[in-house]
């Protein structure tokens, strides 16, 4: 057990008091449990209005080898990380804490061979394969900074994501297997890297053995590259404030916000966070459903368990192939004693046979949690229920790709859990709910904008490139305080309950989307004049999207025009981003300053119609009659 773990609700509340009282004191104790190379000359300087936020100042260190080298010794031979591939007939492989150091060495070696070096950035366009995560710590072995960008974007969002980083580098595979499908990898990167003339490395690993164009002087195989290449590379001194990654999530404008994390604080609330949470026991087979090219994959897939000296299993796959057994057949494979999904999968899943889960064991759980959005109450019973055979708790995660790790949890068997409730803050989290005029709201039995008001060392240190954007986005709408851009309840015994984004940002299967983006991509089609994009409640993904477009001209087929709309989102976004209905209107419900009222759109893409408010403001009144009529 890890000496900062708590392990009862008095504890928990020892801790949470501690944090609050001695914020330095009680994150020295923590750190001091990590592999420095030199102390920290000061725990934290910060003030929210900048924002100027930094942790253990002037410590020096390298997150690789707290999360290999430190385990050598004691846990040499130890599982650390467990593939299992998309085809189940396929053999799965298994990596001790030796071998995924002697594998993350050796691709550290090939980086450097390739001319990467401290502070270059490296964009990681891959599928789940093992090569994933040991190209991520290789970056981190080294001083690179790793952008991971998700294997399911389009060319266009990638290249995006390249040239505001300046991308020296991108490491790909040939393709990658999704269920019954396979896709073309190294397609999608060669058309990105038409328009990004930062990258002058290609590193190619091959998954599908597929034959794929390789540009000389620039493409080299990684098979090839990583001959007779050393098992042992020593890490690069970092300072605690040095970039670790950049990782881009939407904002309500066009362009991706590239959210910066450092090497200290992220490490030390990585793992902080993760053995709390999970309450996590040196037996345990922990498993995180995410994909690594999102933050949840990378803190709870990767840094976390790793530092922690957990065993971690990695999926290719997808939860219905193939079919809709899959998720419990893996769990009882491997023993899996902890396992982390998102509401979207549960949903789709409750949506199948109760069969596909009841023949199945299931009985090594002992932890069951949720990540991406909020879990209604229904998909709550059902996984506590049939997934838990309501013995196991489920942690209801609440945190963003800005936080670093998770802010807002029930830690398993601890703290009270409450179904649909996130629960209570972790240690060394100090939330705040405050009304519009940013008035703190004290009492419990309420509802309010959720802020922050003290920093904790996970906390996003700025937008790469546009120091401006953060401010901007987190730290400007509620003075001296974070806005997590989510409304939150807190009930009578100070559970905490998360509502949704407040903002023009779309929660899609635990992915989040900026309208603004999306809108972007749909007016792009030659037929559209305008469009205003927003989320309604949907089944299965928590929300979809719904988009409202005005037409330079009628054509001949609507369901053409439909799928030319749909065509071009995938292209410019990934298919994630789909809108799920279309719905062609003569005008959008605009105020006299030309500010598109998305409340109503909203409302009206929910089915609630019956109380629109005063529309009497609104440039031309009658369109909202004609959307309300229109409605699909």
């Amino acid at each position: 057990m890890i000496n900062y773990q708590v392990k009862t609700n008095e504890e928990y509340q020892e801790a949470y008091k501690r944090s609050v009282e001695d914020p330095e004191g009680f994150w020295t104790d923590i750190a001091d449990t990590f592999t420095w190379r030199k102390k920290w000359d000061k725990v934290l300087e910060w003030n929210f209005e900048e924002p100027n936020i930094k942790w253990f100042q002037g410590g020096k260190l390298n997150i690789t080898e707290n999360v290999l080298d430190r385990h050598l010794k004691s846990r040499g031979n130890k599982l650390a990380l467990i593939w299992e591939p998309n085809d189940p007939k396929e053999r799965f492989i298994r990596y001790t804490y030796r071998e995924l150091y002697e594998r993350v060495c050796q691709y550290a070696n090939v980086l450097k061979k390739n001319g990467a070096k401290k502070g270059d950035r490296i964009c990681i366009y891959m599928p789940m394969i093992p090569e994933l995560a040991i190209a991520v710590l290789a970056c981190a072995r080294i001083g690179a900074i790793h952008s991971v960008v998700f294997a399911g974007f389009s060319a266009s969002a990638m290249a995006d994501r390249i040239n505001d980083a300046q991308c020296s580098m991108v490491l790909t595979s040939d393709g990658l297997n999704r269920g019954a499908k396979q896709i073309p990898v190294k397609r999608v990167v060669d058309e990105a890297l038409e328009s990004c003339e930062s990258v002058q490395k290609v590193i190619v690993v091959e998954r599908l053995g597929w034959a794929v164009n390789m540009k000389e002087g620039r493409d080299v195989w990684y098979h090839e590259e990583v001959e007779g290449v050393s098992k042992e590379c020593p890490a690069e001194e970092m300072d605690a404030e040095d970039m670790l990654f950049i990782l881009y999530t939407s904002g309500s404008t066009g362009k991706p916000k590239g959210v910066v994390h450092t090497c200290g604080g992220y490490m030390v609330y990585a793992q902080y966070s993760f053995c709390n949470v999970f309450q996590l026991e040196e037996s345990d087979i922990y498993w995180c459903t995410a994909d690594i090219g999102w933050i949840t994959g990378h803190t709870y897939l990767l840094y976390g368990p790793l530092l922690a000296g957990a065993t971690s299993v990695m999926f290719e796959g997808v939860p219905t192939y193939p079919d809709n057994g899959r998720f419990w057949q893996v769990v009882d494979k491997f023993g899996v004693t902890i396992f982390y999904t998102a509401p979207t999968a549960i949903r789709a899943l409750m949506g199948g046979d109760i069969e596909d889960v009841l023949s199945y064991s299931l009985n090594s759980l002992r932890v069951l949690g949720s990540v991406g959005e909020p879990i209604n109450e229904e998909a709550w019973h059902w996984y506590h229920t049939h997934v838990g055979k309501d013995r196991s708790p489920v942690v209801d995660t609440w945190w963003q790709t800005e936080t670093g790790g998770i802010m807002i949890s029930t830690l398993a068997g601890v703290t009270p859990m409450k179904p649909s409730h996130a629960g209570l803050p972790l240690p060394g989290i100090q939330p705040i709910l405050v009304d519009s005029d940013g008035n703190e709201i004290k009492e419990n039995g309420v509802e309010g904008y959720l802020c922050m008001k003290f920093p904790w060392p996970g906390i996003i240190r700025t937008t790469y490139g546009d120091h401006e954007r953060a401010r901007l986005s987190y730290f400007s709408t509620y003075k001296g305080l974070y806005f997590t851009g989510d409304g939150a309840k807190r009930d009578e015994n100070g559970l905490y309950r998360i509502i949704g984004r407040v903002d023009d940002v779309i929660n899609v299967s635990g992915h989040r989307f900026g309208t603004a983006e999306i809108e972007e991509a749909i007016n792009h089609n030659k037929h559209v004049v305008e469009s205003a994009v927003v989320g309604y409640p949907h089944d299965v993904k928590g929300q979809g999207i719904y988009a409202f477009v005005t037409l330079k001209d009628k054509p001949e087929h609507m369901d053409w025009l439909r799928a030319e709309i749909i065509e071009t989102v995938v292209e410019k976004i990934g298919k994630i981003a789909r809108p799920d209905k279309i719905q062609v209107v003569s005008g959008l419900p605009k105020t006299r300053s030309g500010k598109i009222m998305r409340r109503i759109l909203r409302k009206v893409a929910e089915g609630d119609t019956s109380n629109l408010g005063d529309t009497s403001t609104l440039l031309d009144p009658t369109v909202v009659d004609e959307i309300k009529e229109g409605a699909l």
